[in-house]
């Protein structure tokens, strides 16, 4: 049997959830329109940051055992919902952009290619629904 995860989200009054995420707490909530407060982020834009944040930390630590260190780095994911119900990201673009000197544009390409073919699992289960496209800038 593989690794479990397990989160807890308790509601927190009209259309308020908190997480509990590995010891955090996170804040959902919903807009005013459909009964919210909008005292947090949404749940699908979490699913966003959360592919963002997972191909974000494979590729540094690629990059570092690599010996390449870029002064900044950023993923931006921007992504596609489809009409019907039930509402899914059917495209995702995920956009790498990095600053900095000496940044090699090969190495930089096998650090994406890897944690897109090989390592970020949040990648993995979103391509199951989802075209997702990749891009880097090096600026």
């Amino acid at each position: 049997m593989g690794i479990k995860n397990k989160v807890s989200v308790d509601w927190k009054g009209k259309m308020a959830f908190e997480a509990e995420v590995n010891g955090f707490k996170l804040l959902m909530d919903a807009i005013s329109d459909v009964g919210g407060e909008d005292k947090g982020p949404r749940p699908m834009p979490l699913i966003l940051s959360a592919l963002g944040g997972c191909t974000g930390m494979d590729v540094i630590s690629i990059l570092a055992k690599m010996k390449v260190f870029p002064d900044n780095f950023s993923v931006d994911v921007e992504a596609e919902i489809t009409e019907e119900y039930p509402k899914y990201y059917n495209k995702i673009k995920v956009l790498y952009l990095f600053k900095g000197n000496n940044l090699p544009k090969s190495k930089i390409e096998k650090a994406v290619a890897l944690s897109k073919e090989r390592y970020c699992g949040v990648n993995k289960l979103l391509s199951f629904g989802a075209e997702i496209t990749h891009e880097i800038k090096i600026i």
